[in-house]
């Protein structure tokens, strides 16, 4: 099947518009994607007609939300080939999948002494809550280490996985790099060493197909609002044997089963890791989402975008002085670069006003850009609705910042 994209963008009405008299240039899906239509309008129509809380009501409206929101739980199950919907737990996004993980795997098996892997080119939001376990414990953080290249060295896993190691979390396509790590690779290797794996799938979800059995990941986490869905939405993936022995994250209504000043019983899976009223439009929206993602195919999907990243990279490696972090040949979605001779905020800047949005600093990534010795990048990122034409107008647009402001 052949992607229109054309009609696709049709679908994305807020690409459609001018930003300083200039056509929109959207290239920092990222970030965060834009949303289609069909999601925009599931959420106005359950506010129009059916919004109530769910689980709690004995009314029409709350039966039907619950109904709507449930059904997500089996949509997100089969985009993900789970086993169980027991085993799909709805957070707040992708962070907080992480920080659950963290508190709760952590205080059920960390102890002082025993380590964590994560690697190199890890998102600010998958290194900060493993350094607060690992401060709670008096737990240890080991690195693992990439090349110049965006190429993780997993050789060095056999020095780095000890006896005392408890858990690896790594990306499954970096945000900065778009390195798509060998991740099935990473966690067999782990698994022969009885160490638990933990993916942040955040950049990887939207841009191609994922199966958590396949990978046999523990755990496995990502966001809607980076695959065409709302904001504050994320999915926690764990194995139904490993959530079933951790502790709740937070204590309230939904994840109890019986309360009593002696005492409280927790309720089933997932429930027990969802306390208090959740997000309850936003969830019922991001099933239009994961289905807009179903109906146009996701290896549709990723030979497109694929399609996209080469002509962009080659365009690119064309301008003087251009420098692109991250040439791994396994990569997806995203070119992070600087030229030669000028500050990334002022491409970024310029770039604005000229219509294209991208996006530049340290891109949540310090240690990525303590690798490669630099203070700040520009980034762009790919999504289903860009096309090679904003391509053209992006590298010319650059061209000309080179002879302004070199």
């Amino acid at each position: 099947m052949t992607l229109d994209i054309s009609k696709i963008r049709n679908d994305f009405p807020i690409l459609n518009q001018q930003v300083y008299n200039k056509p929109l240039v959207y290239l920092d899906s990222a970030a965060s994607s834009q949303k289609p239509l069909q999601v925009l309008k599931k959420e106005e129509q359950l506010h129009l007609e059916y919004y109530g809380n769910i689980h709690r009501g004995a009314h029409f409206l709350a039966d039907k939300a619950t109904v709507e929101f449930e059904g997500v739980r089996d949509l997100v199950q089969d985009f993900i080939n789970a086993s169980s919907r027991e085993e799909i737990v709805f957070t707040k996004g992708t962070t907080e999948s992480i920080n659950l993980v963290a508190s709760s795997f952590g205080d059920a098996f960390v102890t002082e002494g025993d380590e964590i892997i994560i690697s190199e080119m890890e998102h600010h939001a998958n290194i900060v809550p493993w350094q607060l376990l690992a401060q709670r414990k008096g737990a240890t953080i080991k690195v693992l280490p990439f090349l110049d290249s965006g190429e993780l060295q997993i050789e060095k896993l056999d020095e780095l996985i000890t006896e005392k190691t408890k858990l690896i979390s790594v990306a499954h396509v970096s945000n900065v790099l778009g390195t798509v790590n060998p991740i099935k690779k990473i966690i067999k290797q782990a698994h022969e060493s009885g160490v638990k794996v933990l993916i942040d799938g955040a950049q990887a979800v939207k841009h191609m197909a994922v199966d958590v059995l396949d990978l046999d990941a523990d755990f496995y986490v990502f966001s809607a609002h980076k695959m065409y869905g709302p904001n504050g939405v994320g999915v926690l993936y764990g194995k139904k044997e490993i959530l079933e022995q951790m502790p709740p994250y937070q204590g309230g209504g939904e994840m109890i089963s019986e309360v009593k000043f002696g005492g409280t019983t927790f309720n089933e899976l997932p429930y027990k890791f969802e306390a208090g009223t959740p997000n309850i439009s936003s969830v019922i929206a991001f099933g239009e989402a994961i289905k807009y993602l179903q109906n146009l195919g996701i290896k549709e999907v990723t030979a497109y975008e694929n399609k996209l990243l080469g002509y962009a990279t080659e365009k690119l490696q064309q301008i003087p002085g251009m420098i692109i972090y991250g040439t791994h040949h396994c990569k997806t979605g995203v070119i992070t670069f600087n030229i030669d001779g000028i500050h990334s905020f002022d491409l970024g800047t310029m770039l604005d006003k000229m219509g294209i949005a991208v996006r530049t600093g340290r891109l949540c990534a310090d240690p990525v850009m303590d690798h490669y010795k630099v203070q700040s990048t520009v980034r762009i990122s790919f999504a289903v609705y860009n096309t090679t034409e904003e391509v053209d107008i992006f590298v010319e647009a650059l061209k000309k910042l080179v002879v302004m402001l070199a």
